[in-house]
């Protein structure tokens, strides 16, 4: 299953920009609605497309193993 670390990529992009980043900062920045974003940090082994993931590499500055890791289901 793929875990995804969305909201901890906004945490440090915020922190970075000492601001506090939003779901709606990044569906305006990014173009991915506000339903997937919700899915993707929230549901369990959400599936995605690669643009998705493109789009939030290319926002956040940094690579797919940093937004997402595969680990075992038990």
């Amino acid at each position: 299953m793929i875990r995804f670390f969305l909201r901890e990529r906004m945490a440090d992009k915020g922190f970075q920009e000492n601001r506090r980043i939003t779901l709606d900062d990044v569906v305006l920045d990014t173009g991915i609605s506000k339903n997937t974003l919700s899915r993707i940090s929230s549901t369990k082994g959400y599936n995605t497309t690669t643009e998705n993931l493109d789009r939030l590499c290319k926002y956040f500055g940094c690579s797919l193993s940093d937004l997402a890791v595969y680990v075992e289901e038990e």
